[in-house]
């Protein structure tokens, strides 16, 4: 005995998705993806296509809901393969968003920029941070215009160079530690005394000197050259103004080889200080074990995959229902037989007269 099958009337599809366009050889063609998940998949966070893609369907307007022509998708793509295609548009494509999306994603990424100049920007007269509102007022008044296309912190660098020529702010010192053969001591207090910089103490005792200074983080590279040409070593300390060194990893500052001069400058870390890390490692593995638990159905599901697989299953879903209605959960044994039973009695009641 058959189900009759109901559908929806009226219904109206693709809509609450997010479009990705391609313009190529004259010929638009969209995609219909999943929000907030283009995003997640060009950073590499999701791997699983079909959790992007609403349907690995190639359009020439997702709106209208027009098919592109498989004639155009051969003569732009050289093939009809779809799912090859809607990789293409998603890698290279266009996310298209409202207004008011666009609008809110703007404003988000210029509270950000403004975060970021604040952390790395002092008043050269009260030696502290800026507030961030100030920061926001300031960039208003030098008319700063987001590029969405651009990362946050090369755009505050830029912003920090431009609130140079008008306002009175300076980037938080770096605070390094010098250590050098005696020989080249007096070569490094020379250039310290070029770029300025703020001799916070020496320490003089045995052949080999070392010096803390605070300077400012333009010169970090030359600073760097000149303590490796020394045969020296160099530390990162700390940065004034409330902020971590990471925020001066960026392309301007800090080079992109200093984490290969561990084996130089950086002191060897002890057999106590790497089993310490490997005991931390374990111990976040075992953490990682227990949150794939779920406490919906309690019970454990498995790896991470598994864990959101599990979410999407009818055993989840019919225990969320229970869930609701103050029931215990059931296993999936459980579960089956009671869904089994709750089909019966929807047929009987379909076909009851």
């Amino acid at each position: 005995m058959s189900k009759t099958i109901v559908q929806p009337i009226g219904q109206k599809r693709l809509t609450n998705v997010a479009v990705v366009r391609l313009k190529k050889h004259g010929v638009r063609f969209e995609i219909a993806c999943y929000k907030n998940k283009v995003l997640s998949w060009r950073s590499g966070v999701e791997k699983d296509l079909d959790e992007v893609l609403q349907s690995q369907t190639v359009y020439s307007n997702v709106s209208k809901g027009i098919l592109a022509k498989s004639k155009d998708l051969v003569a732009t793509f050289a093939t009809d393969d779809q799912s090859t295609i809607c990789l293409e548009i998603l890698d290279k494509g266009e996310l298209q968003v409202a207004g008011k999306e666009r609008e809110s994603l703007l404003s988000s990424q210029f509270r950000d920029i403004a975060t970021i100049v604040m952390q790395k920007t002092i008043n050269p007269e009260t030696q502290r941070p800026y507030t961030i509102s100030m920061i926001e007022r300031l960039m208003h008044e030098i008319h700063f215009a987001v590029d969405p296309h651009n990362s946050s912190k090369k755009q505050a660098l830029e912003v920090i160079r431009e609130l140079q020529k008008h306002f009175p702010i300076k980037r938080s010192p770096m605070r390094l530690r010098l250590t050098v053969p005696e020989q080249n001591f007096s070569s490094v207090l020379e250039k310290l005394n070029t770029w300025n910089a703020s001799v916070v103490s020496r320490d003089e005792s045995g052949s080999q000197l070392s010096v803390i200074c605070e300077i400012d983080p333009g010169f970090f590279r030359d600073c760097d050259a000149l303590v490796r040409n020394l045969q020296g070593r160099l530390e990162i300390l700390h940065v004034e103004g409330n902020s971590t060194v990471d925020h001066y990893d960026d392309q301007e500052d800090v080079p992109p080889s200093l984490p290969e001069k561990s084996a130089d400058s950086l002191p060897q870390l002890s057999e106590k200080m790497q089993n310490q890390k490997i005991s931390a490692k374990e111990k976040r593995a075992e953490e990682d074990v227990k949150q794939n638990k779920c406490n919906t159905c309690n019970a454990l599901v498995g790896d991470s995959k598994q864990y959101r697989e599990h979410f999407k299953s009818d055993w989840h879903k019919h225990n969320l229902k229970r869930k609701t209605r103050q029931l215990p959960p059931l296993s999936a044994e459980e579960c089956m037989a009671d869904m089994e039973i709750g089909d019966s009695r929807t047929d009987l009641k379909d076909y009851s007269f």
